[in-house]
C-alpha cells in the first residue's frame, strides 16, 4: 500500500503486557494520528512464533526468544497511515533501548534488548507478510472523521 494508507504490524511483547504498557503504546500511536485497524491479545503458540521470527532461526538467541515470546500474551495490531512502517520503527526506538532515544518508546519504558516490550515491521513487504501471518481472518477497514485533519489533500 501506498500513501495515507501503509500498514504496519506492531505487537506488544510479554514485558510489554505485564508491565502494563499497552494503553500508553496505543495512546502514542493514535497521538502520531495513525489509525489502528486491527487489535487482538493471544497467547502465540512456539510454532506461530517460529513462522514470525524464521529469519532468526539461525542465531544463538532464537530458542530463548521463541520461549520468552511464549511466555505470557501479547498484543497484535495493524497500524495504517503515512510512511507507517519507517515512521513505526522511529516511534519504537532502537532494538537495543540502551541505544534509543528518550522519547521513543523503548527509549522511555525498557532498559534490556531481550525485553524490549515491542516489534515493528522492518519494510513494508514483512509488514504485510507479519499481519497474514498475525491477521489471517484479515483487518478492519474504515474512513476516519478525522483524517482531513491529520493529512493534507
Amino acid at each position: 500500500m501506498s500513501g495515507n494508507r501503509e500498514r504496519t504490524y506492531i505487537m506488544i511483547k510479554p514485558d510489554g503486557v505485564q508491565r502494563g504498557l499497552i494503553g500508553k503504546i496505543i495512546q502514542r500511536f493514535e497521538d502520531r494520528g495513525y489509525k489502528l485497524i486491527a487489535l487482538k491479545m493471544q497467547s502465540a503458540t512456539t510454532e506461530h512464533l517460529e513462522k514470525h521470527y524464521a529469519d532468526l532461526k539461525g542465531k544463538p538467541f532464537f530458542p530463548g526468544l521463541i520461549k520468552y515470546m511464549a511466555s505470557g500474551p501479547v498484543v497484535a495490531m495493524v497500524w495504517e497511515g503515512l510512511d507507517a512502517v519507517k515512521t513505526g520503527r522511529v516511534m519504537l526506538g532502537a532494538t537495543n533501548p540502551l541505544q534509543s532515544p528518550v522519547g521513543s518508546i523503548r527509549g522511555d519504558f525498557c532498559l534490556a534488548v531481550g525485553r524490549n516490550i515491542c516489534h515493528g515491521s522492518d519494510s513494508v513487504d514483512s509488514a504485510e507478510k507479519e499481519i497474514a501471518l498475525w491477521f489471517p481472518e484479515g483487518v478492519t477497514q474504515y474512513t476516519s472523521a478525522l483524517d482531513t485533519w491529520v493529512f493534507e489533500n
